[in-house]
């Protein structure tokens, strides 16, 4: 999976991009999701088929942080291998 990146500096609001239907991907946002589903799952609170759809939503948003995690690290790594060149 990977997440587009583009140019939002013509957007000076975030409520244009509401307007517009856009939401910025945020991690943190994500894992607090992610622990507010479990959460939920845990307490019971939900019924079998909303425990499966929640599950499921939880999977997703799991694999997008492990997908931003992994290009993350990436980056990391190329700025680790240009400063290690360029002090040779």
């Amino acid at each position: 999976m990977q997440f587009l990146l583009f140019d939002v500096s013509f957007v000076k609001h975030s409520d244009a991009l509401h307007r517009l239907g856009l939401r910025l991907w945020n991690y943190e946002t994500k894992v607090e999701e992610i622990e507010t589903i479990i959460s939920r799952i845990e307490t019971g609170e939900l019924q079998l088929e909303e425990v499966f759809e929640q599950f499921g939503a939880a999977v997703k948003s799991l694999r997008e942080c492990e997908s931003f995690l992994q290009q993350r690290q990436q980056q990391v790594d190329l700025m680790i291998e240009t400063l290690q060149d360029s002090e040779q």
